[in-house]
C-alpha cells in the first residue's frame, strides 16, 4: 500500500488545526469570553417575565396591568436576544500566504478566526465564512457549534484561492446578500488593495463590520542590502537596496500613506479595526492581545447595535 503524496501536507494541516484549537481554548476562557459577550449583545432585548418591584428598579419598567390586578407594583424583566451571526470575510489571495513572520498572514488569520469564532460559539452564536480573492471562492453558511468553528479554521488554512489577486468589493457585496439579518462581519485581510470604499459603507449600514488588518513584519523592512522582492499577486519582481537610507525612507513613506488612507476610509465608514501584527517569534497573547484591546475600546465607548 502506497501513501498518497498529499498525506504529509494533510498531517501538517491537522497538526496546525489542533495547535490553534489548543491555543484558542486557553484564550477564549475568562476575559476574552466575557469581553465578547459584553461587546456583542445582539440586536435588542426581549420580554422574559415579571417580578415584584424592588428598590432601585426603573419606574419605567413597571407592568401597570399586573400591578393593577395584584395591588402591588410589578416590573417587567428582559433578556438579550442573542441569536447573532458572525461572518468572517477572509482574504485568501496570494499576498496572505507569504511574509517573514513566524506564521504566514493566512495562518495568523486562522488564529484570529479561532479566537473570535470559539468565543461566539461558546455563547450560542452562529459562525460562518466567506473566503475571497477576486471573488468569493468559498462560503460556509453560519451555524452553531464548536465543531463547525473548527471546520472554518481548517478551511481558512487550506482553501485554495481562485485568483492570486484581491477584490474586497466583491466580498463586501456578498456579505450584504448572504446574511440578511444584522450580523457581525469581521473582514480579515492585509487590505493591500483599493476601490472598496463604497462597498464598505453599504455593508456597514446593514451589519456591524470590523476590519481586522493582518500586518506583516516587512512593513518595517530590515536594513539587509540588496534584496530581490516579488509581488505575489502580479508575479512582478525587482531588486531593491534596503541598505539605502533613501530607499528605506521612500518605502516608509509609501507604507505611511497606505496606512493613513486605509484608516481614513474605515473612519468615514464608521468601521472599527483590529490591527494584528504577525510576530517574528512565537509567544503568548500575540493574537488575543489586539482582540482584547478592541473589546476594551468597545466597552468604553459602548457597543454598537
Amino acid at each position: 500500500m502506497t501513501v498518497a503524496p498529499q498525506a504529509p501536507e494533510l498531517a501538517d494541516i491537522l497538526k496546525e488545526v489542533r495547535r490553534i484549537d489548543i491555543q484558542a481554548k486557553r484564550l477564549v476562557t475568562g476575559v476574552m469570553s466575557g469581553g465578547y459577550l459584553s461587546v456583542f449583545r445582539g440586536a435588542g432585548i426581549e420580554f422574559d417575565t415579571v417580578r415584584e418591584y424592588e428598590e432601585g428598579d426603573d419606574p419605567r419598567s413597571v407592568d401597570w396591568n399586573v400591578t393593577a390586578r395584584v395591588g402591588r407594583p410589578f416590573v417587567k424583566t428582559y433578556v438579550d436576544e442573542r441569536e447573532l451571526s458572525v461572518l468572517f470575510l477572509v482574504d485568501l489571495s496570494a499576498s496572505m500566504d507569504g511574509g517573514f513572520g513566524v506564521w504566514s498572514m493566512r495562518q495568523t488569520a486562522a488564529r484570529v478566526c479561532a479566537c473570535l469564532g470559539f468565543a461566539a460559539a461558546g455563547h450560542g452564536d452562529k459562525v460562518g465564512l466567506a473566503g475571497f480573492s477576486e471573488g468569493v471562492d468559498h462560503f460556509v453558511a453560519p451555524r452553531m457549534g464548536r465543531a463547525h468553528t473548527l471546520r472554518i479554521v481548517r478551511d481558512v488554512l487550506v482553501q485554495p484561492a481562485a485568483s492570486p489577486r484581491t477584490d474586497l468589493t466583491a466580498a463586501l457585496e456578498f456579505a450584504g446578500r448572504a446574511v440578511r439579518r444584522h450580523a457581525i462581519v469581521f473582514v480579515v485581510s492585509d487590505f493591500l488593495t483599493s476601490g472598496w470604499e463604497r462597498a464598505l459603507k453599504i455593508c456597514a449600514r446593514r451589519h456591524d463590520v470590523v476590519a481586522v488588518r493582518v500586518q506583516p513584519p516587512e512593513l518595517v523592512p530590515p536594513a539587509a542590502g540588496l534584496v530581490r522582492v516579488r509581488d505575489p499577486e502580479t508575479a512582478a519582481s525587482q531588486v531593491i537596496d534596503l541598505g539605502s537610507r533613501k530607499v528605506r525612507r521612500a518605502y516608509a513613506e509609501q507604507v505611511a500613506a497606505w496606512n493613513a488612507g486605509t484608516e481614513a476610509t474605515l473612519r468615514r465608514a464608521r468601521v472599527d479595526r483590529i490591527d494584528v501584527p504577525v510576530p517574528l517569534e512565537p509567544g503568548v497573547n500575540l493574537v488575543a492581545g489586539p482582540i482584547l484591546r478592541f473589546f476594551r475600546m468597545r466597552e468604553l465607548r459602548g457597543a454598537k447595535k
